[in-house]
């Protein structure tokens, strides 16, 4: 005898073909509703982080430069949103969008950078 299963929704159990995994079109409607709105703040995060990258790496052609934090944010960046932080011995610290990184300096300017060892 099949064992009952219950809707991936509502819980209430699913009648019908044994491959079933919602009891209606309305629940598996809200199912995928409710998962895509997850999705959605994903992609909306890895959406600043990916324009948070190709910022500096525009303004960063050779490898290292100097810009100004107006200039940074005329362009839409977005200074709460990074992949990772690294702390040098001497306690600065770098933020990165991937590879491309940024160092807070004086006068509300940033040192941008690119990590090597991140390109493969």
């Amino acid at each position: 005898m099949l064992e009952a299963k219950n809707c991936l929704s509502c819980g209430d159990q699913i009648k019908g073909r044994s491959d079933k995994k919602f009891c209606s079109d309305q629940c598996r409607n809200n199912f995928h509703n409710q998962e895509n709105q997850k999705n959605e703040y994903i992609k909306q995060v890895n959406a600043i982080l990916k324009r948070n990258r190709k910022i500096l790496e525009s303004l960063n052609p050779d490898g290292k430069a100097k810009v100004s934090k107006e200039k940074l944010l005329t362009l839409g960046f977005q200074f709460k949103y990074y992949t990772n932080v690294y702390k040098t011995s001497t306690g600065n610290i770098y933020y990165f969008c991937y590879e491309h990184g940024y160092l807070p300096l004086e006068n509300d300017l940033f040192a941008l950078v690119i990590k090597k060892e991140y390109v493969v």
